[in-house]
């Protein structure tokens, strides 16, 4: 695909628990972009809420994150980018309709789901020297990805239980119709 594209801007916010793989999975999905010449960005939409401490009534710092992600989206979208690849969590709807209004632009959500025992074996690994962050993330990635199955606020699922990030990434463009 030609840089000088025509395509309406279109975001997607690759979702899930803690530990299903959002990060990797957002970044494959840019690196498969990039091969195709799609001009975009990749946002970790935990990076635009890294603030301490969290203001009383919103420990993960989302209104903090939504302005964050309305300038930023905005620069990208001004430099040429017709594709913004998000990972992060909603927690439902209203998330959702915040997201999109930050974005100013037309979003799909992906859900990426896996076997918790898998979840649990990526956090041990990614958290092996820090035991209370380990800790946290094992009790949050059950109780997050029961809000998430409840909430039902993504347009399709992927189960990512033993699926590499390559085949993943190349799964969400195709659900998308971006590829």
């Amino acid at each position: 695909m030609d840089t000088e594209s025509p395509l309406a801007p279109h975001a997607v916010l690759i979702n899930g628990t803690v530990g299903v793989g959002k990060t990797s999975v957002a970044e494959g999905t840019g690196d498969l972009l990039t091969a195709a010449g799609v001009p975009h960005a990749v946002i970790d939409l935990d990076w635009l809420s890294q603030a301490w401490p969290a203001p009383a009534g919103d420990p993960f710092h989302t209104a903090m994150m939504l302005r964050n992600l309305r300038a930023v989206a905005g620069n990208y979208l001004a430099a040429g980018a017709v594709r913004l690849v998000l990972a992060g969590v909603i927690e439902g709807a209203e998330d959702r309709e915040a997201i999109a209004d930050a974005l100013g632009t037309r979003l799909s959500v992906c859900r990426l789901r896996a076997d918790l025992p898998v979840i649990h074996q990526r956090l041990t690994h990614r958290h092996a020297h820090e035991p209370e962050a380990l800790r946290w993330h094992l009790a949050r990635s059950g109780e997050l990805a029961a809000i998430l199955e409840r909430a039902a606020a993504d347009d399709f699922t992927l189960d990512v239980t033993t699926s590499p990030i390559p085949e993943t990434a190349a799964d969400v463009l195709a659900k998308l119709g971006w590829s």
